[in-house]
C-alpha cells in the first residue's frame, strides 16, 4: 500500500473510531435534530458531565460536532450530517444479516 493510499486509510480509520461507541452514536443520532449543551445531552445519556464532555471532544476532534459558546453554555450539533448517510448503511447492513439468519432457519 503506498504511503498516500494508507494515509487517507488511517484518517478514515479515525473517524470510524470516533464513531465506534453506542453513547457516541446517540450523541450524533440527537444532535443531527438539534444543538444541545453538555449538560442536556447529560440528563439524555445519564452519565456524568466529564464522560459526556470526553465523548463530545472526540466527536469534535474527528470534525463531526460543531461547538459553539452562548452566554455560559456551550452548544454542540451534528457538522457532518453525512455521518448519518453511513448510520443508515450500517442499518441496511444489519437488515440484510437478520435476513441472512431467518432465511437460514
Amino acid at each position: 500500500m503506498n504511503n498516500r493510499i494508507r494515509a487517507r486509510c488511517e484518517t478514515r480509520a479515525a473517524i470510524l473510531k470516533a464513531l465506534a461507541h453506542p453513547t457516541r452514536l446517540f450523541m450524533i443520532e440527537v444532535l443531527a435534530k438539534k444543538s444541545y449543551c453538555v449538560f442536556e445531552l447529560t440528563e439524555m445519556v445519564g452519565l456524568d458531565v466529564s464522560t459526556v464532555s470526553k465523548h463530545l471532544s472526540i466527536l469534535r476532534n474527528a470534525g463531526l460536532v460543531n461547538v459553539e459558546k452562548k452566554g455560559k453554555h456551550v452548544f454542540y450539533s451534528l457538522r457532518m450530517r453525512c455521518a448519518l448517510n453511513f448510520l443508515d448503511c450500517v442499518e441496511a447492513v444489519l437488515r440484510e444479516q437478520a435476513q441472512d439468519r431467518m432465511d437460514a432457519i
